[in-house]
């Protein structure tokens, strides 16, 4: 199937003879299964690519992916960074602890500072090996991550309770360097571009109503006028969520094991790709023939709709591969 194939199913059929497309979030696994670390597959372009070159060959990926950590845009503002051998990223400072510093923080160039610039080329060498022929995902941390990232989780939602001006700031610097790594992103060859903000899935409604969706919005549509397409992910129960996801352009939109696909369905109507929704804990402890009835029952139940199979969230670093190719297997009738 080649990347304009691929294309026509989610633009207009929302089936494509005989497939269902498979694209797991692979990070950790797919640097253990090329043999290198979690630090060399965050820190290193190369690495990346390679990973994501030989899961596509093994396991029949539809998609690949530039989504490694959560710090790349937080190492550009400025905080440092450490890389652990077989672990994640760690942010060693948090650089927003007052209004006084929303204030000084300067939006970095991200060609010009070296972890988003090592993403950039992530997209152009995987762009190039691939020439064209698969569909690309860059990756952007959500307005509401990103300032969690740089102010601290727990001082971030004190500040959404009691600080508006210090939340709204702070955002809105976040929003303004995510529209500058997607565009950056797209230009290096990336046809979508994932937008992640866990996070959100910790707030209530109200909440995300009155601080994200907008920021969500406005972000998707500046992608869209780019010519991208965008891929939200909120991992983590986000029933609560639904309703206000509706009218924002989202793309691709996925929905972790504690949401239900046709329940999301029935609130977002027919037009947005739903990806999801297996535990990933079930995909690592399972047999592979119970992941493989697992993908089944969820790919014959929404294979007629725009769908295609991830699981709910990250695969895990120790899921058996014979299980990830299992899913792969089902996702083809």
């Amino acid at each position: 199937m080649t990347k304009t194939d691929q294309f026509h199913f989610l633009e207009v059929n929302g089936a494509f003879p005989g497939k269902v497309l498979f694209r797991p979030i692979l990070m950790y696994f797919a640097a253990n299964f090329i043999g290198k670390t979690y630090g060399e597959f965050a820190s290193d372009y190369r690495v990346l690519v390679e990973a994501n070159l030989r899961c596509m060959d093994e396991f029949g990926l539809d998609m690949l992916g530039l989504i490694s950590d959560p710090y790349r845009e937080t190492s550009a503002f400025g905080a440092s960074i450490k890389f652990i051998p077989n672990g994640i990223p760690r942010c060693l400072n948090l650089i927003i602890h007052s209004m006084d510093d929303v204030k000084k923080l300067k939006n970095p160039d991200v060609y010009k500072k070296e972890r988003t610039r090592d993403r950039i080329k992530a997209g152009e060498l995987l762009s190039k090996k691939t020439q064209g022929n698969i569909p690309i995902i860059g990756w952007i941390e959500g307005p509401l991550a990103e300032a969690c990232d740089l102010a601290g989780v727990e001082n971030m939602m004190i500040q959404l309770m009691t600080d508006p001006g210090f939340s709204n700031l702070l955002m809105d610097k976040c929003v303004q360097t995510t529209k500058d790594f997607a565009k950056a992103q797209i230009d290096a060859g990336c046809e979508i571009i994932g937008m992640g903000d866990a996070v959100c899935s910790l707030i209530d409604a109200d909440t995300y109503n009155f601080y994200v969706r907008d920021r969500h919005r406005e972000i998707i549509s500046y992608i869209h006028e780019l010519g991208g397409k965008v891929k939200l992910h909120i991992c983590g129960d986000t029933n609560h969520l639904l309703p206000s996801y509706a009218g924002r352009g989202i793309d691709f939109l996925d929905l972790d094991w504690q949401a239900d696909i046709s329940h999301a369905r029935d609130i977002l109507g027919e037009s947005i790709i739903l990806g999801g929704n297996i535990n990933p804990v079930l995909i690592q402890d399972k047999s592979r023939d119970e992941v493989f009835s697992l993908s089944r029952v969820l790919m014959e139940k929404h294979r007629d709709e725009r769908f295609i199979l991830p699981a709910g969230c990250e695969i895990t670093v120790l899921t058996p591969p014979e299980n990830l190719r299992a899913m792969s297997h089902a996702s083809v009738f």
